[in-house]
C-alpha cells in the first residue's frame, strides 16, 4: 500500500525516532507524493500567558528556532514541506491532517508509562481520532521498531 500525502509529526526536541519515521514515510510514499513534517509546540496554559507582552516574544522565538531546526534536518527534499504550529499536540496533528487531505500519518510513540495513564499520549490520541491511516513506530529498549 502506498500513500500520496503523508504527515510525519516530530517533537520539537526530536531524537533518532524522527529519522526512522521519515524512512518509513518514504517507503510508504507513492511516486509523486508529498510528505509534511509537522512539529507542534505545546500551547502554554492561559494562566502562564496572562502577561502576553512579556511571554509573546519568547513563544515566537521558540517557534522560529524549532522551525529552523526541523527545516534544516528534514526540509532539503523537494517533496517535503515543513510546518510548525503552536497548539495541543494531537489536536493540531489531526486538524492539519484532515485540512491538508493527508491519507497517512507516520508517528513515533514511546512505550506507555504511568504518566500516560493520567494524560494520554499524543500518538494514542492521533490513533483514536484520525480520519486516515496511522502507522505507529513503537520505541523499545533496543531502538524504534515499526
Amino acid at each position: 500500500m502506498s500513500y500520496s500525502k503523508i504527515m510525519v509529526p516530530v517533537a520539537p526536541d526530536h531524537g533518532p525516532e524522527a529519522g526512522r519515521a521519515m524512512e518509513v514515510a518514504r517507503s510508504l510514499l507513492s511516486p509523486g507524493g508529498r510528505i509534511t513534517v509537522l512539529s507542534v509546540i505545546e500551547e502554554l496554559p492561559r494562566y502562564l500567558t496572562a502577561d502576553i507582552y512579556s511571554i509573546g516574544p519568547v513563544v515566537v522565538e521558540k517557534e522560529r528556532a524549532v522551525a529552523d531546526a526541523v527545516k534544516e534536518e528534514f526540509g532539503g527534499a523537494p517533496d517535503v514541506t515543513v510546518v510548525t504550529r503552536i497548539g495541543h499536540g494531537a489536536r493540531t496533528i489531526l486538524d492539519l491532517a484532515e485540512d491538508g487531505g493527508h491519507d497517512c500519518i507516520v508517528i513515533a510513540s514511546a512505550q506507555p508509562g504511568w504518566q500516560h495513564t493520567l494524560m494520554g499520549s499524543t500518538a494514542s490520541g492521533v490513533v483514536r481520532h484520525a480520519h486516515c491511516s496511522v502507522h505507529v513506530l513503537r520505541e523499545t529498549g533496543s531502538g524504534p521498531t515499526a
